[in-house]
């Protein structure tokens, strides 16, 4: 039977003095970096040994040396600023983008209490009751530095990469924050440390399955990667909202990628996976004690890039969604499917507290039908609208587009890409050729006559 905790959190940090926090936030800055060195290296590698190549094998064994080169290469490139862009918020973009990256593992624990210098503490800068709103709400401010970045440059790529952004964050953070709050009702409360403390007994990824299959959907769109790298499709625009920074500007962005990488795996292993416990076989040995002491460091970070080999692994096997595909996934599928599980649980997890039932059988089995609902879904065929004539002319936003329309791409004051049936006026190069050409040919017709 789950009964909920006591508001609060499990974590003491009354022994905590002003240098133990300075000790624990420079380990977590120096891990998050190393690991995102190791994050850029493990990925080529990993994808290279995928697709049947060796991927980096030069610089250093094994080429480990290739992500220092990588990024000494940025520090060295020139920084270009552009003339046409919001000079202060162009600056600024990138720093939001990386500042809040760096905030999320403020309240991830990495395991029980050590001792620290003499100093009894847990392996946790803090943590406070509604810890996990604290990380939803800076993954929403995070979002600021891409979609400014994209509209800051005053460029059409960028731009549609911002815009692409902010629906992909609203879109997917709602199915994330309505898969979590069904952890929040089974452990009775928000903190890390309680939600780690709650899963002594069975982690929930087993538990509430289906919430986990789609928070780990969701974690992926939110950031970024493949299939759902829509802001930033290489093939499509380039860089997305990138595009137009150079140097230490988009190193930042790139850190920004690999550290909310990191960020979400971690949530991930906290909420669903047991945070810093051993695995079940594991916490048999010797009563517990790979459960203590510096262990469950190794079991947290372990976690914690088995979900970073599931995306590098998803962005080796699946293609870019289309954005329709995109858009339908979230909102016809994943929110949908929350939802219902949603109150599944509250329903069952109200049984649980008021009544003498043990439906732990009954939560397995609805995890197991919903998983299965939810991947059918994914595979349903669509009913295919009647096809137009091939000699219809385009409609959009409810208007005929009279086909060879000139479209002015800068009435509005900035520069948006013709929709389908329009086209661009000449460019001033071109007009110049044309009335030269018209002008020759006049002459011409002038000296036959």
């Amino acid at each position: 039977m789950i009964v909920p905790m006591a508001a609060g959190t499990a974590a003491d940090f009354s022994n905590d003095t002003w240098w133990i926090w300075v000790v624990k936030a420079v380990a977590i800055i120096v891990f998050l970096l190393v690991s995102v060195l190791i994050a850029i290296w493990a990925e080529r590698r990993i994808l290279g040994r995928m697709q049947t190549r060796p991927g980096p094998n030069v610089n250093g064994p094994f080429g480990l040396l290739q992500s220092m080169g990588d990024a000494l290469k940025l520090l060295l490139k020139e920084d270009i600023n552009l003339k046409g862009a919001d000079r202060f918020i162009y600056v600024l973009a990138p720093f939001i983008a990386a500042f809040s990256a760096f905030l999320i593992y403020a309240v991830i624990p990495f395991g029980p209490e050590v001792s620290i210098f003499g100093v009894v503490t847990p392996l946790q800068l803090t943590d406070m009751p509604v810890a996990v709103l604290y990380i939803l709400a800076v993954t929403a401010v995070g979002v600021y530095g891409i979609v400014l970045g994209g509209w800051s440059s005053n460029s059409t790529y960028p731009l549609l990469g911002a815009v692409r952004s902010s629906a992909q964050v609203i879109s997917y953070e709602l199915s994330m924050g309505l898969a979590l709050v069904s952890v929040f009702l089974v452990s009775g409360s928000m903190s890390t440390s309680q939600i780690v403390e709650a899963q002594s007994q069975m982690w929930w990824a087993v538990a509430l399955a289906p919430a986990f299959v789609i928070y780990l959907i969701s974690m992926v769109g939110e950031v970024n990667r493949l299939p759902f790298d829509l802001p930033e499709a290489e093939g499509e625009l380039v860089a997305g909202h990138m595009v137009e920074y150079s140097s230490m500007k988009f190193a930042w962005f790139f850190l920004a990628e690999y550290v909310n990488m990191l960020n979400v795996s971690a949530v991930a292993t906290t909420l669903f996976l047991g945070g810093w416990r051993a695995p079940w076989p594991l916490t048999l040995v010797g009563d517990g004690m790979l459960n203590t002491g510096w262990w469950p460091v190794l079991w947290f970070v372990a976690k914690v890039w088995l979900v970073m080999f599931f995306m590098f692994w998803l962005r080796g096997t699946l293609l870019r969604f289309r954005y329709d595909q995109f858009m339908k996934l979230g909102w016809k599928v994943l929110i949908p499917a929350a939802l219902v599980w949603l109150v599944a649980v509250a329903v069952l997890q109200g049984l649980l507290q008021f009544g003498d039932l043990e439906l732990r059988n009954v939560f397995l089995g609805l995890a197991a039908l919903l998983v299965v609902v939810l991947v059918v879904s994914l595979f349903w065929p669509d009913r295919k609208a009647d096809a137009p004539p091939e000699d219809a002319e385009p409609v959009r936003s409810g208007r005929v587009i009279d086909p060879g329309t000139e479209f002015d791409a800068m009435a509005g004051g900035f520069p948006v890409p013709p929709m389908p049936g329009q086209a661009l006026p000449p460019s001033p190069r071109k007009q110049r050729a044309q009335e030269t050409a018209g002008a020759t040919t006049r002459t011409g017709e002038g000296e036959g006559r």
